[in-house]
């Protein structure tokens, strides 16, 4: 992957289908995803798949048929070895209380910035910079602490020129 390629977040599938993009109201949009994923340039991780699977909805049931071959492996020895350096970064600051770097290591989030930071993709989600969070570990927190470069939903669609007309 490149800069180029677009790693998407847990949370971009979920405010989307529950929202703005509701599947019956913006199919395009769905659409696009499994065309530029196809392209190799939209994709997620096995461990967003996970999350997605608890759903139980018709989000889950896209992601497990329709896009579930953009879901990437991160049991791989480059991801693995920077969701380490990732996880010592997050356990090492005093600022996240301990409840906050729990819940970090148990879900997807670190593995985004591993796998982001491991492939040089751009990370899509829609957390933002929280310098003063301490009840939680912000994604983008970590992807500043380790050069990796992050994105909206919609800055993503615009880069990819995605219209919906």
């Amino acid at each position: 992957m490149n800069g180029s390629s677009y790693l998407l977040d847990a949370n971009v599938f979920i405010e989307a289908a529950r929202h703005y993009y509701a599947f019956d109201l913006a199919p395009r949009f769905w659409n696009s995803l499994l065309e530029h994923a196809a392209k190799g340039r939209v994709l997620s991780v096995d461990r967003v798949m996970e999350e997605l699977e608890r759903c139980g909805d018709e989000l889950e049931e896209w992601a497990r048929t329709r896009f579930f071959g953009a879901f990437a492996r991160t049991d791989v020895d480059d991801v693995i070895d920077t969701y380490r350096q990732v996880m010592v970064w997050v356990q090492s600051r005093e600022q996240f209380w301990d409840a906050a770097k729990a819940e970090f290591a148990r879900g997807a989030d670190g593995w985004l910035v591993a796998y982001a930071r491991a492939r040089g993709c751009i990370l899509v989600t829609h957390e933002a910079l929280a310098p003063d969070a301490k009840n939680r570990v912000p994604i983008p927190n970590v992807c500043q602490a380790f050069s990796v470069r992050w994105v909206n939903t919609f800055s993503m669609l615009r880069a990819l020129g995605v219209r919906f007309s």
